[in-house]
């Protein structure tokens, strides 16, 4: 029987336990990589013709909104739903396709009857529009926390958060599902610039802009609630999505 070294013995001992240690870190973030656009000419269509398609319907629903927030807020929130739909079918790529997908047989190795078929579109869209609309109660109690009406206005501030909701959360769910080391670094601001996030950051920081008009001594209609909100939710989450998917893409905080 040969003889071991007590002292190699211990030093391999220590060395592999902190390699273990050093590898199976559980506090470890999740380092996230920017999210690629599907690329097919339909993709690159989309992405410029939807933004636009948006920034549209709210201009040309504005002057009635203004009037009637409530009935437009309502009313419009399945056309925008849809638009969404359409960017996620278009242009984002499926949480989970980019897993396995194109990883080829070992030799004898059978295929199996689900590998090369992705996640399906109908049931990932639908479940992420579910998850996105369980987030506007979540919207709405923050927005009461930053100075919305707590006791009236309770219509106008509900469907303000699903809008901000559907615009902002769905895309990100699409593509990150609910994998919790993505989320931990969206929360956390890692995350890279993508259209996703850009569009994310976009939204929240157009809303807090959109609320500076409303205490102004200025006497207009188009500043009651939640109108500026609203307008500062399109516009900043068009102008972070297209910032994100092009001047800041992969850019980090």
């Amino acid at each position: 029987m040969p003889l071991v070294d007590p002292v190699t013995m211990s030093s391999t001992v220590t060395k592999t336990s902190k390699a273990q240690s050093v590898s199976g870190k559980p506090n470890e973030p999740t380092y996230l990589h920017p999210i690629y656009l599907n690329s097919t000419a339909a993709s690159k269509a989309a992405r410029h013709v939807l933004p636009i398609a948006l920034g549209s319907l709210f201009l040309a629903a504005f002057n009635h909104l203004v009037a009637d927030p409530v009935s437009v807020m309502w009313t419009s929130l399945p056309v925008v739903t849809t638009l969404q739909l359409l960017y996620a079918f278009f242009c984002l790529p499926v949480a989970g396709s980019g897993s396995g997908k194109n990883r080829k047989p070992r030799p004898g190795e059978k295929k199996k009857a689900g590998d090369g078929t992705g996640p399906n579109f109908v049931i990932a869209s639908l479940l992420s529009l579910l998850l996105s609309l369980n987030m506007t109660p979540i919207l709405h109690l923050t927005m009461i926390l930053f100075g919305a009406p707590l006791l009236t206005h309770l219509s106008h501030t509900f469907l303000c958060a699903a809008h901000l909701s559907i615009l902002t959360c769905f895309p990100l769910v699409y593509v990150h599902g609910l994998e919790p080391g993505s989320w931990a670094a969206v929360a956390g601001f890692r995350a890279p610039f993508d259209e996703t996030f850009g569009g994310l950051l976009g939204g929240l920081l157009g809303a807090w802009l959109g609320a500076v008009p409303i205490p102004l001594d200025w006497d207009r209609e188009w500043q009651k609630w939640p109108v500026t909100i609203l307008t500062g939710i399109y516009a900043g989450y068009v102008l972070g999505r297209v910032l994100g998917g092009s001047l800041l893409f992969g850019k980090r905080f």
